[in-house]
């Protein structure tokens, strides 16, 4: 049986490869990657204004990331936008005992907080990594604050098939409009999941 510290990082099949950026979680200039990453997306007609702003919010997401410890992490934003949605990856220290559909099912259901409870809900699920537990809720863009702005999501709480481990793939946007399509793309995202 293969041991979580046996690999290092994950990877998923993103859809629209244009539209979403890779964040570099192992950079050691993340300041540079984003001024990088910030022209080659939005290209050399956009006002350094422009590029400073975006390149600031790649930093926040990726900062982000870095804190929750994220194995990998991306963030969707169509050319010449902002940042719609973010994916995240990240493993979960939790017991043995815990490591079960159920244990996480009960987990979810006695959270307490502004963006738990009767608005979310909760379907298992079979990925190509292992069972999962699937929700779809809505959750605070900082999640230690108890007020601020709120987002909608899609989290699949997997027990990988063969690794004693739990990961916790996380979907988050803003935009309420592409709700629909971005639900899909959750689960899309989900099913293409692998440990390298």
């Amino acid at each position: 049986m293969a041991r979580s510290e046996d690999w290092r990082e994950c990877r998923v099949a993103l859809p629209a490869p244009h539209n979403w950026l890779v964040l570099d979680l192992r950079s050691e200039e993340p300041e540079a990657w984003a001024r990088t990453l910030a022209g080659e997306h939005l290209g050399g007609d956009v006002p350094e204004q422009l590029r400073e702003a975006f390149a600031t919010d790649l930093l926040w997401y990726w900062g982000a990331a870095v804190r929750l410890g994220a194995l990998c992490a991306a963030v969707l934003a169509p050319w010449n936008g902002p940042v719609v949605a973010s994916y995240t990856v990240r493993e979960l220290t939790v017991p043995p005992e815990a490591r079960t559909v159920e244990a996480f099912r009960a987990e979810v259901e006695q959270a307490q907080g502004p963006c738990f409870g009767d608005g979310q809900v909760l379907t298992e699920v079979e990925l190509p990594l292992g069972p999962a537990l699937r929700v779809h809720r809505q959750e605070p863009t900082d999640p230690r604050a108890e007020h601020g702005t709120v987002v909608e999501g899609i989290a699949h709480y997997v027990l990988p098939l063969g690794y004693p481990t739990a990961l916790e793939c996380r979907l988050l946007w803003t935009s309420l409009g592409l709700g629909a399509e971005l639900v899909k793309v959750a689960d899309e995202l989900a099913d293409s999941l692998r440990l390298v």
